[in-house]
């Protein structure tokens, strides 16, 4: 039987979560008999551009995190800033078009600034078929809104950045679902696979694939506090070799996260994104500390307000925020960022999108982007100097 169109999942390698997301939504969507292509946004770039960028991205993170937070609030403060962003994304608006086979009958993004080249081509009608996006921070950041995309997909208790009138609709994680079921093993099996004591409790410390933040204090400072912490690194190696130790209990990067969150009592996260999201989902209690500048702080104090994490401030509340979430933490399997009334599966809502639209059908191979440098210049200066005095 024929599949019944075919839709693309658009995302970008920066960290794992925009990534995981779409891994989860290509597989449900699969299952639903689509056919589905991915597309990583930075392979419009050049090779070495595309590692420059990404490991740029991962180097302020590391070493510059006030200058990572400043640009984090100028973006959120002015819509002039994001439309900079635009402009600079401009010349690669024909090339991810041409990457849109002709039977696509809709595009997922799972990355904010695929927003940024796709909502320009659907609002001026280059392209003809829905776009849709998961966003996969608990805040609706500026940099995710672009004119023409049609549909923002948020879990419960978003909260959107800038005032724009735009589209949500309030879904559910796109997480695995062997989340919920504890990916079928109990504590004890858990904690033998993964090497971990059989007693005690077990503090989950995360820092996302690229191992960022004040890990090592923040291992320091669980311990101080009687739980053991047990320390994923992702795919830092560097920090992996630093952290381990005996008596340690240190990880690289794991491929059965359900199977790790069924061994822990908690997680101590810095950064609220998909991890978090996880851990949620599997009913585990999550503490915020020393969370990561911009992104991470801004879901933290969404998720603290929500009541869906708690977060400590300081190493002076830490040792009370584990005991309270340890003494008064949900039960597994019921609690996550969903709880209540169901919402939509977001590929429900991703495919009855695309069984209502026409294929998209071929780019336009006469139509180039019109560039104008010395007025995208002017526009990229006029937009940072607004957007700087927005700060003040």
């Amino acid at each position: 039987m024929a599949h019944p169109g075919r839709i693309v999942v658009v995302s970008a390698d920066i960290g794992a979560g925009h990534d995981r997301a779409a891994d989860e939504l290509t597989e449900r969507l699969r299952g639903r008999g689509f056919q589905v292509d991915r597309l990583n946004l930075f392979h419009l770039l050049p090779g070495p551009v595309h590692r420059a960028v990404r490991e740029t991205y991962r180097r302020v993170l590391h070493r510059l995190p006030r200058g990572y937070h400043l640009l984090f609030r100028l973006t959120s403060r002015s819509r002039v800033s994001v439309r900079a962003i635009r402009v600079l994304l401009r010349p690669f608006r024909a090339r991810i078009r041409r990457r849109i086979p002709p039977d696509t009958r809709a595009v997922v993004t799972t990355y904010p600034f695929a927003n940024q080249l796709l909502g320009p081509l659907r609002h001026r009608g280059r392209l003809g078929v829905p776009v849709l996006t998961y966003v996969t921070d608990f805040v609706v950041h500026p940099t995710w809104l672009a004119p023409g995309v049609d549909v923002y997909c948020t879990v419960r208790h978003a909260e959107l950045q800038g005032g724009a009138d735009v589209d949500v609709a309030v879904v559910q994680p796109l997480v695995s679902r062997a989340f919920a079921g504890g990916a079928g093993l109990d504590r004890r099996r858990a904690r033998q696979r993964f090497g971990l004591p059989p007693e005690g409790v077990l503090a989950l410390v995360v820092a996302g694939s690229w191992g960022v933040g004040e890990v090592a204090a923040t291992v320091a400072e669980v311990g101080a506090t009687g739980a053991r912490p047990v320390v994923v690194c992702g795919r830092n190696e560097a920090l992996r070799r630093r952290m381990s130790g005996p008596g340690r209990h240190v990880l690289g990067w794991v491929d059965d996260m359900p199977a790790l969150m069924r061994a822990v009592d908690v997680v101590v996260e810095n950064a609220g994104g998909l991890t978090c999201q996880e851990a949620l989902a599997a009913g585990v209690p999550v503490v915020t500390y020393r969370p990561l500048p911009g992104h991470g702080r801004a879901n933290a104090d969404v998720l603290a307000r929500s009541g869906l994490t708690r977060w400590a401030g300081t190493p002076e509340q830490l040792g009370p925020v584990l005991a309270a979430v340890l003494g008064t933490g949900p039960p597994r399997d019921t609690a996550g960022p969903c709880a209540g009334a169901a919402p939509e599966d977001p590929a429900g809502l991703v495919a009855e999108a695309a069984r209502r639209a026409v294929p998209a059908g071929p780019a336009d191979p006469g139509r180039r982007p019109l560039l104008d440098p010395v007025g995208d210049a002017v526009a990229v200066v006029a937009a940072l100097l607004q957007s700087t005095g927005g700060l003040r």
